[in-house]
């Protein structure tokens, strides 16, 4: 942890206490129904400001490719769900390790922010981190608009919604996805149009919208068509471009959209690209699409009709849900290892993707591009995610987190290690970092025999006088490295510049003088790893690669002014979060970092942003702190950290605990045994158990275990105290023994059920009651609030339990698990009782053990379905169960 000082000069700005019902909230990333954004605006969106991106789109080039095959006329489309769902995503990163950070960028030119469902929303822009980090690659990201097949809980009515036009011709819904764009600073639109019901005139008009969305937008945004609807306005994949699809391209000698995604079940693109041309467009307007997101590099396509060999490349290519290889890998080492296959191939060289395997990887069919090309270039080999955070070689944070704002540009070629023995092998590596939460390791037997040559970046730097060349590095040997560049005029030629062979136990900054090369220009940076003596465990980390020029006019950056929390949340008395805003130095400012002072005057990293604005995700409070100061610094482009602003955030008085529990089971013969589990809130210091007619009788642990002998029922009562007081909970009657306990059955299986609504004919009410969690056996629901699910039992049961299987159960996403649901229980049917009420649940499978209740119908309603705002509820299993 960072000590406060360190020459930083703080401006303190103090904030009085903010009362409980100013809500800070977590900011979460845009979704839509088309009414909702017909009713957006900036001003009445408070998440507004935090998902802006204030990255600029860099400019990049394609330089000579390093892999013989591969040619630069084909473009590539990525259509990626770069987060799990459409809602409940964050605006600037998380405290999960485990994310998509994304990096291959150098081999995509458009990529589709993918999104869109039925129950959260269908236009979906990308996330601010996500712009931000699309931009430093120099990759337009555009947003989706999705209009799902009924099927899927689509319904035609949004079509109409947002293809209504004023009597002035003007398309509100067309301007608002301009205005959106320009707002967040995003580079366009993929719109998707599925959704069964079209007709002809549906068609034209739709046409005429992206005519009107087309001319209206900046020349720097994109429209993107997707071969779904038809001239007809039915849904009809083509798979080609044709007189029946054609109009939303190209009309009477008009560009209608900028490119058109084509589905993927394409047999003869040669006619595709004839017909675009016939049209006065390129070819490689046209992306032919592959879906990879089952089975990823395993996916079969028939790469010869898109890139022939000895021939030039048909199309270009459009790629859906390369996300496959977050989704399927186990851990973020197995994500990065199954995106370079899917990207690289399995030689895991760009350069050499021969062999006879089928999926070759894109690097063999197209040339890299590389946003490196002017000064200065640093980077930290930074993923954008980390278990931990470092500044200059100084742990500041503990714990996980992303934030893909923060990536840095990383190696073009991953990896190109050239040698005459058995090379060294580079990896992104967690384990340490001297700026962020990684840096690039460097591992092997090292030895003359074979001295490894590590090809990283393709570049376009000028040389002047003033340039110079650093590389920070550590190890536990000699470093046995020299730093090798390239330059334009013996493109293929590297001169190795010498690292100082010492030995330092933490990180070494070396700095190389590139003044004999003035005027020169480096097309490629490397390093080259060579001794005389063998090291067995030779290791490396590079922390950090940096051309700058050293006259280069960088002043340290003042303090921050206006720095204020303009929200702040309390829950329980030790739990605060809080929005913050400054305003922006005029001075170029790499990213702004935040930090929360300590009791004990130590600092840990809560995040940074290259906003303005930010979201402290929610602190603990520390030992009945009064007062947490939050700590904003801007850092320049050279990582240099200017003074430093703070604010006071006051806690509320330290609350008394509120007493809460609950059982594992209810219904126990004479013998058996029940875990009680404590649910009182955090701040309890102490526990006093009472149960009557248990074993033991009374108890002081938090969590106890409780024996009954006799057959009875049972109360059971908690006392949670702490410094500033007690609260008392008993739960009568809710411990029954008795010697049937053994005959408890799951009342619910095969019974008659029905629910509000379903998906569709496969997913109704009864799958809920079938006892299978395979085969997607499950009653979703779409539509409004509350989701309701009423079982039949047939007759009056005496009922304990109720256990369900929620969405993660069934092998969907965590965030799609129930959150907030009531259980009622009726004898007639019309009268209900409550006897479970739930807030905030994430598990996959949920038990509500309750006080013995004796009822023939049970209802489950739903009233939060998910984690985020998706409101379709998906219940795996609902199993009652009782004698």
């Amino acid at each position: 942890m960072k000590k406060i000082g360190a020459g930083l000069i703080f401006l303190v700005v103090m904030c009085a206490a903010l009362s409980t019902s100013a809500f800070a909230k977590q900011p979460y990333s845009s979704y839509w129904f088309p009414e909702q954004l017909l009713q957006w605006s900036p001003a009445s969106d408070p998440d507004a400001a935090f998902n802006r991106s204030t990255v600029p789109l860099q400019d990049r080039f394609v330089g000579a490719g390093v892999n013989s095959h591969a040619t630069k006329a084909p473009k590539v489309m990525a259509l990626a769900a770069l987060n799990s769902g459409t809602s409940g995503v964050p605006s600037q990163g998380s405290d999960k390790f485990g994310a998509n950070t994304f990096t291959y960028w150098q081999y995509v030119d458009r990529l589709v922010y993918w999104g869109g469902s039925a129950g959260e929303g269908i236009i979906v822009p990308p996330s601010a981190d996500t712009i931000d980090a699309a931009h430093k690659n120099g990759v337009p990201i555009l947003g989706t608009v999705f209009f799902p097949p009924t099927v899927y809980g689509g319904t035609y009515e949004w079509v109409k919604q947002m293809l209504r036009q004023n009597s002035d011709g003007s398309f509100p819904a067309a301007d608002k996805l301009i205005q959106v764009a320009e707002h967040y600073g995003f580079n366009g639109w993929f719109i998707n149009q599925e959704t069964e019901g079209g007709t002809p005139a549906d068609a034209q008009q739709m046409k005429s919208f992206l005519s009107y969305l087309k001319s209206h937008k900046s020349t720097s945004m994109d429209i993107v068509w997707y071969d779904s609807m038809t001239k007809e306005g039915n849904i009809s994949w083509q798979n080609a471009l044709n007189d029946k699809n054609a109009m939303f391209l190209q009309d009477n000698g008009k560009q209608v959209t900028d490119s058109m995604f084509l589905n993927f079940w394409w047999k003869d693109l040669k006619s595709s690209a004839e017909k675009a041309k016939g049209l006065g467009r390129s070819p490689y307007d046209l992306y032919a699409g592959i879906d990879v997101e089952a089975k990823g590099y395993d996916t079969k396509v028939n790469w010869n009709l898109l890139f022939p060999e000895g021939e030039p490349a048909v199309t270009s290519l459009g790629i859906y849900r390369p996300d496959w290889a977050f989704n399927s890998a186990e851990s973020m080492e197995d994500f990065f290892i199954r995106e370079n296959k899917f990207w690289v191939g399995p030689n895991g060289n760009p350069g050499n993707t021969a062999g006879g395997q089928a999926w070759k990887g894109i690097a063999n069919d197209v040339v890299e591009a590389s946003p490196v090309n002017e000064l200065p270039f640093i980077t930290n080999f930074n993923t954008g995610s980390g278990q931990k955070y470092y500044v200059r070689g100084e742990q500041v944070r503990d714990k996980g987190w992303n934030n893909r704002s923060l990536q840095d540009i990383l190696p073009t070629w991953r990896w190109i290690a050239d040698s005459t023995g058995t090379p060294l092998t580079p990896v992104l590596d967690w384990s340490d970092a001297y700026y962020g939460g990684s840096s690039l390791k460097i591992s092997g037997v090292l030895s003359h025999d074979n001295a490894t040559h590590l090809k990283l970046y393709r570049t376009e730097l000028k040389i002047e006088a003033s340039t110079k060349l650093s590389v920070t590095y550590k190890t536990q040997s000699k470093p046995s490295l020299k730093v090798g560049l390239a330059f334009a005029d013996h493109p293929d030629q590297f001169v190795f510049l010498n690292v100082k062979d010492k030995t330092s136990s933490g990180w070494t900054t070396e700095t190389l003088n590139l003044t004999p090369y003035k005027g020169k220009r480096i097309v490629a940076l490397s390093l080259y790893f060579d001794t005389r003596d063998t090291i067995n465990d030779y290791a490396i980390q590079i922390g950090q690669l940096s051309i700058r020029n050293a006259n280069d006019p960088i002043q340290p950056l003042p303090a921050v002014r206006e720095l204020k929390a303009v929200n702040s949340d309390f829950r329980n008395g030790i739990y605060g979060d809080a929005r913050l805003q400054w305003k922006p130095l005029d001075q170029q400012v790499k990213q702004y970092e935040i930090y929360r002072v300590l009791p004990d005057g130590n600092e840990v990293l809560m995040g940074a942003t290259s906003n303005h604005v930010f979201y402290v995700p929610e602190m603990r409070r520390i030992d009945k702190e009064a007062v947490t100061v939050l700590k904003v610094a801007a850092v320049n482009g050279i990582y240099g950290q200017g003074q430093a602003s703070s604010v006071k955030i006051s806690w509320p008085a330290y609350p008394k605990p509120t007493a809460e529990f609950k059982a594992d089971r209810t219904l126990v013969a004479p013998g058996e045994s029940v875990t009680f589990t404590d649910q009182s809130t955090e701040v309890t210091e102490g526990w006093s158990w009472s149960f009557e007619n248990g074993s033991p009788a009374v108890s002081t642990a938090k969590n106890p275990v409780v024996t009954f002998n006799q057959e009875g029922v049972y109360s059971v009562t908690l006392t949670a105290a702490n410094s500033s007081g007690q609260d008392t909970m008993t739960k009568k009657a809710l411990i029954t023994v008795n010697k049937e306990a053994g005959a408890l059955k799951n009342l619910a299986l095969g019974t008659t059920a029905n629910a509000d609504q379903a998906c569709g004919e496969k997913e109704g009410a009864p799958n809920a009651v079938d006892g299978k969690v395979t085969d997607n056996s499950k009653w979703c629901a779409l539509g409004n609030l509350p989701h309701w699910l009423q079982v039949d039992l047939g007759a009056e049961h005496h009922i304990s339990t109720f256990v369900i299987k929620h969405a993660e159960s069934g092998g969907e996403w965590q965030g799609f698990n129930t959150s907030d649901y009531t259980i009622q229980v009726s004898s007639d049917g019309t009268n209900w009782v409550d006897v479970v009420k739930v807030q905030g649940n994430t598990a996959a499978e949920t038990a509500d053990a309750i006080a013995l209740v004796k009822a023939r119908y049970v209802k489950l309603i739903i009233t939060k379905p998910s984690q985020g705002a998706d409101t379709a509820a998906r219940i795996y299993e609902f199993e009652v169960k009782g004698l």
